[in-house]
């Protein structure tokens, strides 16, 4: 997603710098992300090119990333770019979690017309991270960030 940088995204936890040393910490949107190495070699070659000598890129998966991480910025600008944002997740409860087989229900605003009237076309998109939908009022297909 070109529009959004990785602090839009909520993916750098930290920047410590320390003489001409930079360390960057990061956490992926999943384990998996087989963007993460894009991402490093980004980080590196900006602070490179900023004329840090020593860029060290740390990756940390606990906690684990969440679509909450996502900067209000970067809300506005999946919309902007005709995706629509993930809703926030809040708080985890703790203990046992209830078991049901049943999808919940969601209600996705149309990024172009701001109509609730959307329906699942695909669980995943182009990337894991989001879904294809379609609105049924404007009939505009677009991406939805799932929120987790």
């Amino acid at each position: 997603m070109p529009m959004l940088t990785l602090d839009d995204l909520g993916v750098v936890r930290s920047v410590d710098v320390e003489g001409g040393a930079v360390t960057v910490t990061i956490t992926p949107t999943y384990s998996g992300c087989p963007a993460i190495e894009a991402m490093r070699d980004d980080i590196r070659a900006r602070l490179s090119e900023a004329g840090y000598p020593r860029v060290e890129v740390r990756t940390v998966l606990s906690p684990a990333w969440s679509t909450d991480w996502i900067s209000a910025t970067g809300l506005r600008k999946l919309a902007e770019h005709g995706i629509a944002p993930p809703d926030r997740v809040g708080p985890r409860p703790t203990g046992p979690v209830p078991l049901t087989l049943t999808a919940p229900s969601t209600v996705v605003r149309c990024p172009r017309c701001g109509s609730p009237a959307t329906e699942e076309l695909s669980r995943f998109g182009p990337t894991a991270c989001t879904a294809l939908r379609r609105c049924t009022a404007c009939r505009e297909p677009f991406e939805h960030v799932k929120g987790i």
